[in-house]
């Protein structure tokens, strides 16, 4: 499965078709994917939520026309915002001027950054089965459809600001081994997710009212070891952060292209963090993803 040129396709449709009314589920479909799979897989190769790039691009091809010397009201129709009021609205939000201001003042177009990749390292991952698993945590609910995506998960510790979740998780629950995962878990009919970070326990047997819990089914897994960093002085693990999104991104952007896999839709990927996460000189962690052979039965 090319998961890259797939996201090329999408770029080529939303360019094209930039003055419709693009929403996350037309774009999907037109692609070929469900709308969950289709919005993570753009959020993790893109480094940025789908409908976020789709206002983005929006904003920043028609502020063209204002050197051209269009009426706000007839570019804001014609890119699809409802009122000139909420076009001005949102182009000064973007571009810290008024459409007014900028054509007076700016020049050019507005260029996505790339997020940093892996710089060369060469990731074989493990293919294995999994055995089902149960597990239970904390989390919270965002839409993996809009713009709040990535910066919920990102924000995800501020929402326990005080408590230290990790001795938390231990102390309720005692879990049989060390080591934490981290699971999206979709719910397809309204787009959103919940994030849940959490611990393997063999039953829910002491789990509290304020924990979530999850049955992970058996699965084939890519298992994925991250490149090794130095976090001994990083308190705030901003590395090892971005380390770990490379890679989400290798994974859909090269991995896949020539591995023989696709992504199994049917089951949940996870994030696995045990002690070699814990601010050494070669922390790494492992990302599982579920992957089923192409063309099998």
């Amino acid at each position: 499965m090319n998961y890259s040129k797939d996201m090329e396709r999408c770029i080529d449709y939303v360019e094209e078709h930039i003055k419709d009314n693009l929403t996350a589920e037309t774009i999907a479909l037109a692609m070929g994917y469900s709308v969950y799979h289709f919005c993570r897989v753009f959020c993790i190769c893109k480094g940025i939520p789908l409908m976020e790039y789709v206002r983005k691009r929006k904003l920043s091809l028609s502020s063209t026309e204002l050197f051209q010397g269009k009426k706000i009201i007839d570019i804001a129709l014609e890119y699809g915002f409802e009122t000139p009021g909420g076009y001005a609205k949102a182009f000064r939000k973007e571009f810290h001027f008024s459409p007014t201001q900028y054509a007076a003042r700016m020049a050019g177009f507005l260029e996505l950054k790339s997020d940093q990749n892996i710089g060369g390292y060469m990731m074989k991952p493990v293919i294995m089965k999994k055995a089902a698993f149960k597990a239970a945590g904390y989390g919270i609910k965002t839409n993996v459809t809009g713009s709040s995506y990535t910066k919920d998960i990102a924000s995800f510790w501020s929402y326990y600001e005080g408590e230290n979740l990790e001795s938390k998780l231990y102390q309720i629950l005692n879990p049989e081994t060390h080591g934490e995962v981290g699971l999206c878990i979709p719910s397809p009919e309204d787009g959103t997710l919940t994030y849940l970070l959490g611990v393997i326990v063999t039953d829910f047997e002491n789990v509290t009212e304020d924990m979530l819990t999850i049955e992970v089914p058996e699965a084939e897994y890519a298992v994925f070891t991250t490149p090794p960093v130095d976090t001994t002085m990083d308190t705030d693990q901003d590395e090892f952060a971005a380390i770990i999104k490379s890679t989400w991104k290798y994974i859909f952007t090269e991995w896949f292209t020539d591995s023989g896999y696709i992504y199994d839709e049917t089951k949940l990927d996870f994030e696995y963090y045990d002690e070699r996460c814990h601010q050494r000189l070669d922390t790494v962690m492992e990302i599982y993803v579920p992957v089923k052979k192409i063309n099998a039965k």
